[in-house]
């Protein structure tokens, strides 16, 4: 396996003083490092400004924060998406509802993907932030399942990374419609209005009157804006955010599923059986008996087995 760090119970001088966080370096590989990082927030005030000494991708697990990257724009980063922190980049960290959050975090070099990361060549930039494919949010929690065992060597672990990298940043480097910078700086506003909402709550008995009220948008355009923006309509976001949320607890053995759906805001069991199985391609069940198993192979089989249908 590879090399374990240490935690740091006192956050280092860039961590704003009112967050208690731990980070850990999980595996290193010969190409990028694997790390958690979790933050107990006493306030949901951002912080000062910081920078990243290397480029990193952070994969919520849990949780909610939000990245501010100027005056007025910011991005929020939820379990059912990616992050981009680009090296020596300013941001400022937030945590609505001081809800705190933990991420698994890869931390790689420009050689990786040095066409994505080069804002000065010809190909247009990456996003700062996607929405991740049910495969991707899949392999994520199995990778974090895989790096609480003794088992997992540090080829298994790179590797496992490296394609949830590619897939993170693949979800980044989605194409957009061209838009004016006002109306692109009204639209995101909005958008990630509606998504730190979701995140917050993701159970509630959400609507699309609700969550364009929370947008200061009209239920119709919030619509369309929202699929315009990420991909998707507002209904398929908010199921697989609270999806994404319960992924967690379902690889685990502790919690009864029945309870997990409910807590989810699913009516019932069955209802959330067939949703998870809809989106993921395997039954909350056999997704645990699976996990249990922890066997590195099949873990691999349950992300690599269903690639067409999911990606």
């Amino acid at each position: 396996m590879g090399a374990v760090g240490v935690l740091l119970l006192q956050p280092p001088a860039t961590v704003p003083r009112f967050v208690d966080v731990i980070r850990k370096t999980l595996l290193v590989g010969e190409t990028l490092e694997i790390g958690l990082f979790c933050a107990d927030p006493s306030s949901d005030a951002c912080g000062a400004v910081e920078r990243q000494a290397a480029n990193a991708v952070v994969l919520p697990i849990s949780g909610v924060f939000s990245k501010h990257e100027a005056p007025g724009h910011y991005v929020t980063g939820t379990p059912s998406s990616a992050v981009l922190f680009a090296a020596d980049t300013p941001y400022r960290i937030g945590f609505p509802g001081a809800i705190g959050d933990r991420a698994l975090t890869l931390r790689f070099g420009e050689a990786l993907a040095p066409e994505h990361l080069d804002r000065g060549g010809g190909r247009e930039p990456l996003a700062s932030h996607g929405l991740l494919r049910p495969r991707a949010m899949l392999l994520r929690n199995l990778l974090w399942a895989r790096l609480q065992t003794s088992a997992i060597d540090r080829i298994e672990g790179e590797a496992m990374a490296l394609e949830l990298l590619g897939l993170a940043l693949g979800a980044m480097g989605a194409g957009r419609a061209p838009l004016r910078p006002a109306a692109l700086k009204r639209r995101r506003r909005a958008v990630e209005r509606v998504k730190e909402a979701v995140a917050l709550a993701p159970a509630d008995r959400w609507s699309v009157g609700r969550l364009a009220a929370v947008a200061n948008l009209s239920p119709f355009h919030l619509c369309r804006v929202f699929r315009q923006m990420v991909g998707t309509s507002i209904y398929d976001y908010v199921l697989r955010e609270r999806l994404s949320q319960t992924l967690e607890a379902v690889l685990e053995a502790g919690e009864d599923l029945t309870a997990i759906a409910l807590d989810a805001g699913f009516a019932s069991h069955s209802h959330f059986t067939a949703r998870f199985r809809s989106v993921f391609g395997y039954t909350p069940t056999a997704l645990r008996r699976i996990g249990l198993a922890a066997n590195g192979v099949q873990l691999r089989k349950i992300v690599t087995a269903r690639r067409r249908r999911l990606a």
